[in-house]
């Protein structure tokens, strides 16, 4: 990973984040900027877990975390608390890596 994209990204996180105490209280109830707002760590969150389900060296794979993930997934669909939501991917994942291994 490039030293300079992560420090350029903490830099612009923490900048998006300070915004929010600087500038006037009218500009961020704005409809635009509160979408932004909003949307910014969903898609950040949306990166990280693709990049950790389906990224091994430079690869893109597809083995057991694509199970679980999808496994988390239903459960979210399902509205199941967090906590279940975990536990449900990250066991599904072990079983079906305790089936193949």
């Amino acid at each position: 990973m490039s030293w300079m994209a992560l420090l350029s990204t903490c830099a612009a996180c923490l900048t998006l984040k300070m915004a929010g105490f600087f500038l006037p209280q009218a500009w961020m109830q704005h409809a635009r900027v509160r979408w932004l707002t909003e949307a910014v760590p969903v898609v950040l969150l949306s990166a990280l877990i693709a990049t950790q389900v389906f990224g091994t060296d430079q690869r893109i794979v597809a083995d057991e975390r694509v199970v679980g993930l999808a496994a988390a997934g239903v459960a979210l669909w399902l509205r199941a608390p967090f906590l279940v939501v975990l536990v449900t991917g990250a066991a599904v994942t072990a079983l079906v890596r305790a089936s193949t291994g």
